[in-house]
């Protein structure tokens, strides 16, 4: 039975359903369209945040729902633009591995140490939204209005040095937690 409670959470699954096309689009080189499922990717983001937030709505699944969608929608963006050779190989391996740091930090930690509660810092929520800036500017600029190369290469080295320092940042946090935890044993 269908509750607005978990239209967050649709939302979520609606951004996960639009990666197959968008990644469609991008390899066909019809960025109109993968543009345009970007952008309702996005709205659909800040729409269910609002919605779980303003109303109470939140829920486990949620919270891995939200961050699952986000996830697969920017990498596999960023994968098919380095496959269409329009990224960096290099950037697209940093963003891949800062995620795998974190993955692998928190398993690590719950699997030593237990429970394992993510807060996403200033930086790593900064990091997001330039990989986000980054792949909209650059749908804009294929689509519809081009934009100065220059633009989107600043754009590549602000994304590789929040990629660093959001990764370093987790490191030295997990490690933090880890030695704290490992002291209380």
């Amino acid at each position: 039975m269908f509750s607005l409670r978990n239209l967050p959470n649709l939302l979520s699954l609606l951004r996960i359903a639009l990666v197959p096309p968008v990644v469609y689009y991008l390899l066909q080189h019809n960025y109109m369209p993968a543009l345009v499922l970007f952008v309702i990717a996005g709205v659909t983001d800040s729409l269910d945040g609002w919605l779980a937030k303003h109303f109470g709505w939140e829920s486990a699944l949620g919270k891995i729902l939200d961050p699952l969608a986000d996830k697969l929608l920017l990498v596999s963006s960023y994968i098919s633009f380095a496959w269409l050779e329009l990224l960096p190989m290099w950037l697209v391996l940093s963003v891949i591995l800062r995620d795998i740091i974190i993955v692998a930090g928190g398993l690590l930690y719950r699997f030593f140490f237990g429970t394992v509660v993510i807060n996403p810092t200033y930086i790593s929520k900064l990091n997001t939204l330039m990989q986000i800036v980054l792949i909209a500017v650059m749908l804009v600029s294929l689509a519809w209005l081009p934009i100065d190369e220059w633009v989107i290469t600043l754009l590549i080295w602000v994304v590789l040095f929040t990629t660093l320092a959001s990764g370093i940042v987790y490191i030295f946090a997990w490690g933090n937690r880890a030695i704290y935890a490992a002291k209380k044993i």
